[in-house]
């Protein structure tokens, strides 16, 4: 079976050769609050989106986070490439403003099945050509926290798109999809993340699941919930496996020291 390495290398600074694998990353910025970080996800993207009224916190919150510098700068040096969703949150003078720069805006708002989130992750997956697709990696900053609709409605994209990585952030956390084809080895850099962590069955019950690297291991281990689901773990090296006849969703902690400039 296929092992799928996985690491949080995008909190760093920079991302350095030796954390595999070399991923091309886009960025997602939903309607939440920034993460303080947000800037470096920033720069390690080739394509960068606002969903909706994420480009209202881009526009307001950037600044904020570069509290030297001015203001007006700092929004002319972080455009986003697309500004997508049913335009039900933005504000018209932030789209006048990023228009100007050249911002593309996509009105989609003719499609009411589908979150602000599923209408972006299908806008890049639709843009990168299918030879690229295995290393595309979308990073989703404030998908966690607000409403609890909203949090599930983010997992439930997750699920609709398990071929595609999409890593869900918040100044907290991340959370993303383990899919159950696959073999899983999780790189834990300490430095930017854990050690709480957690493995949670999503979609269905998981009748079978191991892991190594953990301070409470699972072995041959049943989870559903009802039953034992495996939270407040901790990760005690640089190596979490996971091996599981179920998708579970993989989430550890982001450590609160983590430097925000680029």
């Amino acid at each position: 079976m296929e092992v799928v390495h996985h690491s949080s290398a995008f909190l760093l600074p920079s991302v350095a050769p030796d954390h595999r694998p070399s991923l091309n990353y886009a960025l997602i910025v939903l309607n939440q609050r920034l993460p303080r970080f947000t800037p470096l996800l920033w720069q390690h993207a080739q394509l960068r989106l606002c969903a909706d009224g994420g480009a209202n916190r881009v526009f307001d919150e950037m600044p904020g986070l570069f509290p030297h510098e001015d203001a007006v700068a700092v929004r002319n040096r972080y455009k986003p490439d697309v500004i997508k969703g049913d335009m039900d949150s933005v504000r018209t003078d932030v789209v006048d403003f990023y228009i100007k720069l050249g911002t593309k805006v996509v009105d989609a708002s003719h499609d009411q099945d589908t979150t602000d989130l599923h209408k972006c992750v299908s806008f890049i997956c639709d843009f990168t050509p299918d030879l690229e697709k295995s290393k595309l990696c979308i990073l989703v900053a404030g998908a966690l926290g607000g409403r609890f609709d909203h949090e599930v409605g983010n997992i439930n994209v997750l699920c609709r798109f398990k071929d595609t990585r999409i890593i869900l952030i918040s100044d907290d956390c991340l959370i993303h999809l383990l899919p159950k084809a696959q073999n899983h080895e999780i790189h834990v850099l300490s430095s930017v993340v854990g050690p709480h962590c957690g493995l949670i069955p999503i979609g269905m019950p998981s009748r079978s699941t191991t892991t190594t690297g953990l301070q409470w291991d699972l072995s041959d281990t049943e989870m559903k919930f009802g039953g034992l689901v495996s939270t407040s773990n901790i990760a005690k090296g640089e190596t979490v496996t996971v091996h599981s006849d179920s998708d579970l969703l993989w989430t550890i902690s982001i450590k609160k020291s983590q430097d925000s400039s680029p």
